[in-house]
Order: structure tokens, then C-alpha cells, then sequence
């Protein structure tokens, strides 16, 4: 039952802070990388134990930071939050992030919400070949681009599994028409409401609506995230402009 107070999440942030240096702690484990520090709202998680891996501000107009990756293939760096919004509680949920990618080599992109969050954040979420998707984690909607796609494939994917529709592993299947561009920015949004329907847009607009897409048991919490990871030995990264999260508190507990 709703109580007074704040009753709206709100996650954000613009990248216009001070400096932020490259991770090079001591991160959670002697190897696996973990969370070292946080950018606002905003965990960083990856293989944090390389210090290639981490995020550096971007002395740009308006603001932005870089995620960098390692030279390892399926590890990586993401700003995420914790595994805390359940759709059927806290929806509708949504996550928006304006990203570019310097390069479209070497380099598998996520963004959108998760099930599982390891410190390391490996392996990566959705770890695909030339044409199927492997769906790596339990519950996952996202935005996904990996540099393995070829042909037709190579363009921004709307990924998914959790709901009682079953996560496509074609990616013929989840293919938008909609080529990123090396250099450019483009908007990546995701609304989940309660009853599992999901919503995916690319720059203001609408690319695809599923329902059942995502999970609705109120157990399973999913974590925001936006995340790149490498697909060789080549170090990977992605621009982030800005990352906005918001969802509806729950007044049951």
C-alpha cells in the first residue's frame, strides 16, 4: 500500500563530474576483477584486476565517460546497479543510455537489465556466434550488439529471456534495422511494465514490443546495466553520454 514519501526511483547520471581515473585497485578477489568504486548512482564492475579495464571521464561538451574493457575475450567493464527491481514490483522499469563505440570491431555491447551480476561481470550476458545468441544468463532484456554478427546481423539486436516467452537464439530473430555508426551516438532505451511486456526504442523510436517477454515473479530481481566486453585480444570501449534508470518504489515491505 502506498505511504507518503517518494514514491519514484530515479537513477542518473551525466558524466559532468570531476576526473575519474582508470581502475587500477586492488579489486575483490586476486583475479576476477569486482565493484572498486562507484560514479554517482552507479557501480563499476568488471575486470577490474587488469588495469586496462575502467572508466575515464571525457573532457567533451555536456559530458561523457569511457568504458574500457580488457584484451580478454568475454570480459569486460559496465556501470550497473544492483540486483534490486522486481517488474512486478517496481515497474514499469526503465533504463536509457546515449552510447557510442569508437570502433564496431572486437567489442560485444549490452545494455538493458539482467538477472545475474557477478563482480567481474563475465561471462557477458548474451555471447553470440556469426548467427545464434547465447543467452547466457537466466534473465536478460536488453540492447545488444556484438562484432561477431555478420551480413544482416550486424546491427542492433533486442535480446531477451526470463518471461514465459521463450528468449529467441536466432539472431534473425532479434535483428533491428538499425546499423550502429563508429563515432556517432545513438539513444538506447528499455521500458518493462508489470505484467512482463517490453518495449525497446532506438532514438526516440519504438523498434519492438513484446509481451511476456520478461520475468514477472516478484522474486526475481534484475540489476541495470551497461556494459562492454571483448571478443578477442583487441581491448575494447564504448562512450557513455548519459545513463538514466527510474522505476516505482515498493511499499509492500
Amino acid at each position: 500500500m502506498a505511504q507518503s514519501g517518494p514514491g519514484k526511483i530515479r537513477l542518473w547520471n551525466d558524466f559532468c563530474g570531476p576526473e575519474i581515473p582508470v581502475a587500477n585497485a586492488v579489486a575483490y578477489g586476486t583475479s576476477a576483477g569486482g565493484c572498486n568504486y562507484y560514479i554517482g548512482d552507479f557501480a563499476v564492475r568488471g575486470d577490474l584486476a587488469d588495469t586496462d579495464a575502467g572508466v575515464v571521464a571525457l573532457g567533451v561538451a555536456s559530458g561523457a565517460v569511457r568504458l574500457t574493457g580488457t584484451n580478454e575475450d568475454n570480459l569486460g567493464c559496465a556501470l550497473t546497479t544492483d540486483l534490486v527491481f522486481s517488474v512486478p514490483l517496481n515497474g514499469t522499469l526503465v533504463i536509457e543510455a546515449r552510447v557510442q563505440m569508437q570502433a564496431l570491431t572486437a567489442r560485444n555491447i549490452f545494455v538493458g537489465f539482467c538477472g545475474t551480476l557477478a563482480d567481474n561481470v563475465a561471462p557477458p550476458l548474451v555471447d553470440s556466434s556469426s548467427t545464434v545468441h547465447t543467452l547466457t544468463a537466466t534473465d536478460i532484456i536488453g540492447w545488444n550488439f556484438n562484432s561477431i554478427y555478420t551480413g544482416t546481423s550486424l546491427f542492433w539486436h533486442t535480446v531477451y529471456n526470463g518471461g514465459t516467452l521463450t528468449g529467441a537464439t536466432a539472431t534473425s530473430s532479434t535483428v533491428t534495422d538499425v546499423v550502429p555508426v563508429a563515432g556517432e551516438y545513438q539513444v538506447l532505451k528499455i521500458e518493462i511494465d508489470t505484467n512482463g511486456t517490453v518495449r525497446w526504442f532506438l532514438d526516440g523510436v519504438l523498434k519492438k514490443t513484446l509481451k511476456n517477454a520478461a520475468t514477472v515473479t516478484s522474486t526475481d530481481m534484475l540489476a541495470a546495466i551497461v556494459g562492454c566486453f571483448g571478443t578477442t585480444t583487441t581491448i575494447t570501449d564504448m562512450d557513455v553520454d548519459y545513463l538514466l534508470v527510474t522505476a516505482n518504489r515498493d511499499w509492500t515491505v
